[in-house]
């Protein structure tokens, strides 16, 4: 029995893990069960799954989770300090980091050095601070499984392959709901067609990231930490129908690629149930169902931020995470209609522009450039707002 903590059990998924958790309740059980603010799903879910402990990210919503767990054994804890406390617990096997954004780096920081293999589902993690992530891991021997399905597939590929040099991997990404259209397009796009994502069920801050390719910019960044490649062997390719979910091009010239229907419980049973596939049923991939399978180069022009990951990766130090903190000013803004569609692009440039580099940044510089940016960029927002 795998004993699991689901940091972020009430997102997308979470709640998809608490599904393969129900389907191989011989396999697995819940240990800890966190959210930031939804309270009330979180203890529909602690009153499900029994847990040892549940925390609750908002602090001001403490008192309403204690007292409606009051009649069970389940210790409730509230406040970020709290992650960080549950991932070091003896009754923990496994940590599914799936916080939402930089709220993940420091507990996956502390599940490692606490010796908890990691399924990795926040990729903002290594977005900021791979180059401590990826050592610490190898330091303490802990696995990092990654939980994306691109990265997922990768790591499918990979396996069997140690001695084998990776040439390149190819990240496919589905296009989002406005691929095919131009910087004029886009210019007026609303909250709501942003939010309508012609594949995948994800929440809204991932959505609008894969709608503006900055979820495939984000992963470009992980891919790199993860699989220790450089930027010039990772090409992304837009993949309509989300069938490949990415590929491994070997130095003989060989691809390998892992196809399925697009579905986020495949590569969370995957990584949970790691090193043995479990049996799952899950739709199954048929090609009489699918005429063609068709691969286009993505529009960089049009959608910048694709772009702007890439040259933060070339750059390095800590300006992956300069991006990925005015990214999440950029899109929280959007989604209150602040500012357009294309402003995010805008936002991330200036930030990147104007924020302070360092090439050889430790845990409290990344700690401080995330607080710096996040003030530059909401004062770029306001600007625009006057």
């Amino acid at each position: 029995m795998k004993r699991i903590a689901i940091l972020g059990s009430t997102g997308s998924i979470g709640t998809q893990a608490l599904d393969v958790v129900m389907q191989h309740s011989d396999a697995f059980s819940v240990s800890v069960l966190t959210a930031q603010s939804n309270a009330d799903l979180l203890v529909e879910q602690a009153l499900q799954f029994n847990p040892s402990h549940v925390v609750i990210g908002d602090e001001l919503k403490y008192a309403f989770v204690k007292k409606a767990l009051s009649g069970t054994s389940i210790q409730v804890l509230a406040g970020a300090d709290a992650l960080q406390e549950v991932v070091c617990l003896d009754n923990v096997d496994i940590v599914l980091t799936a916080l939402v954004g930089y709220a993940g780096l420091l507990p996956t920081v502390k599940a490692i050095k606490a010796g908890k293999p990691i399924a990795l589902a926040n990729k903002e993690t290594l977005v900021v601070a791979g180059s401590l992530i990826m050592p610490l891991a190898r330091e303490m021997g802990v696995p990092i499984l990654p939980v994306d399905s691109e990265h997922s597939a990768i790591f499918q590929c990979l396996m069997g392959e140690s001695h084998n040099p990776i040439e390149k991997v190819i990240l496919t990404a589905s296009g989002g709901p406005f691929r095919g259209k131009k910087r004029a397009d886009l210019e007026q796009v609303t909250r709501a067609q942003a939010l309508k994502h012609p594949n995948w069920s994800m929440g809204a801050k991932i959505t609008i990231d894969s709608a503006s390719l900055m979820n495939k910019g984000l992963e470009v960044i992980e891919a790199a930490w993860l699989f220790d490649v450089k930027a010039s062997q990772i090409d992304v390719v837009v993949h309509p129908q989300s069938i490949v979910h990415s590929l491994v091009q070997f130095e003989d010239g060989s691809i390998k690629a892992q196809l399925g229907l697009p579905d986020m419980k495949l590569p969370i049973q995957f990584a949970l149930g790691y090193p043995k596939r479990m049996q799952a049923d899950f739709p199954r991939f048929d090609f009489r169902n699918f005429a063609s399978l068709t691969f286009e180069q993505p529009d960089l022009e049009t959608f910048r931020n694709l772009g702007l990951a890439f040259q933060a990766l070339d750059q390095g130090g800590n300006m992956p995470c300069i991006l990925n903190a005015a990214n999440e000013v950029a899109v929280a803004a959007f989604l209150k209609d602040e500012i357009g569609f294309l402003e995010m692009s805008d936002l991330l440039a200036d930030c990147m522009a104007k924020g302070t580099f360092l090439l050889n940044p430790s845990l409290e510089d990344y700690i401080t450039t995330d607080k710096l940016t996040r003030e530059m960029a909401q004062l770029w927002v306001k600007q625009q707002n006057k």
